[in-house]
């Protein structure tokens, strides 16, 4: 079989997206030996491939990024899967073109832009999430994160329910709790990380809940906070915005500025020592289509309080410490109790590796690959 694969994603690695697509990528190969596999990528941009997988460049038009990627997806990429006569064209994520000369499988991770009203504010994202929301059923097959997910799907989007499967992410085996001396003390020293903190390590989009994130502090410093910073991991917004929340001008006003350390973005093979050296991960989001940073700090053994949502509740069962996302006050109890209980902390050290065991890329790639095979035009 011919499967073309949109690699648009490839180029931003550090998203979420970007993760999905180079792990499906590595997998499906293994998986399926027997296909061929194409990977459409703009033709003026290197980037990375696994072994057994075909680069087909596609030429794009001078024109603002935005646009780029939409030509790519609604014009190249049809264009790409003729030319290359695909039986089966994979676009890893919510942007399927309107026509296709294959049946078309897409990943619809979430559905942050119709859920949430500021993810959709200007008018090109408008414009952009109704095309993408009109194509949607005209897809052969659907693939999204979780059931959860799943379940949001069925309701906003008109698609039969056995055209939509859910098929959970998985986590690299990079992400463990056995220590690495010399990687851990490494990590350590790049981010000049103290002795013991708690860890944020994700985005500051608007459903990241980050207000959150430090409202927990205001209730848990003086318990807490001289042992136990706050470490946030990630590329921080130039300020807050409609979208994006900045947490140091919050920290600053909500005198927490002194348990509070920002460490900018993090690398990717950073990330697990990253993980293994916090005494806790604390994950506040308001929405998610699966949460992966959550599966990887479990994987490290690392205790979770996270929010009490559909797809969390879903992916830790009983390896985390769960609560409603707008209570910040119970969140820092949580948290409290997790750092000073040490029954409780080791409970959820062992939980939690055992947990992530059950999600791998190998059984992702697997599923998706039979959803591929399966899809009818």
């Amino acid at each position: 079989m011919r499967v073309l694969i949109s690699g648009w994603f490839l180029q931003y690695p550090a998203t979420g997206t970007g993760q999905y697509a180079g792990e499906i990528l590595r997998y499906l190969s293994r998986v399926r030996p027997n296909w061929t596999i194409g990977v459409a990528v703009p033709a003026d941009r290197a980037l990375p491939l696994p072994d057994g997988v075909e680069p087909v460049r596609v030429p794009l038009p001078r024109l603002p990024i935005d646009f780029q990627k939409l030509w790519f997806e609604q014009v190249a990429l049809p264009r790409a899967a003729a030319y290359w006569r695909a039986e089966r064209l994979f676009v890893p994520y919510w942007a399927p073109p309107l026509r296709a000369p294959a049946p078309l499988i897409v990943t619809v991770h979430d559905l942050i832009p119709l859920l949430f009203p500021e993810y959709r504010a200007s008018l090109s994202a408008r414009l952009y999430t109704a095309l993408v929301r009109a194509a949607t059923p005209g897809a052969a097959h659907i693939l999204t994160d979780s059931e959860a997910s799943r379940r949001d799907i069925l309701q906003r989007l008109r698609v039969p329910p056995e055209r939509i499967t859910a098929v959970p992410l998985g986590v690299s085996e990079r992400f463990t709790p056995r220590p690495d001396p010399v990687e851990d003390a490494r990590v350590r020293n790049r981010y000049d990380l103290p002795p013991a903190y708690v860890l944020y390590l994700g985005g500051f989009d608007r459903r990241k809940n980050i207000e959150t994130l430090l409202a927990v502090y205001t209730w848990a410093q003086e318990a807490i906070g001289d042992n136990f910073p706050l470490v946030i991991a990630g590329r921080l917004p130039e300020g807050s915005s409609r979208l994006f929340v900045d947490p140091r001008p919050l920290a600053r006003a909500w005198g927490i500025e002194d348990v509070v350390r920002t460490i900018g973005p993090v690398a990717e093979e950073d990330k697990p020592a990253l993980y293994r050296g916090a005494s806790a991960f604390l994950y506040p989001s308001r929405y998610e289509g699966f949460g992966l940073p959550v599966l990887e700090a479990m994987a490290c053994g690392v205790p979770v309080v996270a929010s009490e949502i559909p797809a969390l509740v879903e992916l830790v069962g009983d390896a985390a410490y769960l609560i409603p996302p707008e209570d910040a006050r119970g969140m820092a109890g949580a948290l409290i109790s997790v750092l000073v209980d040490p029954a409780l902390e080791r409970t959820l050290r062992e939980r939690g590796p055992r947990r992530a065991a059950a999600f791998s890329w190998i059984a992702c790639a697997q599923r998706t690959a039979e959803v591929i095979e399966g899809a009818k035009g």
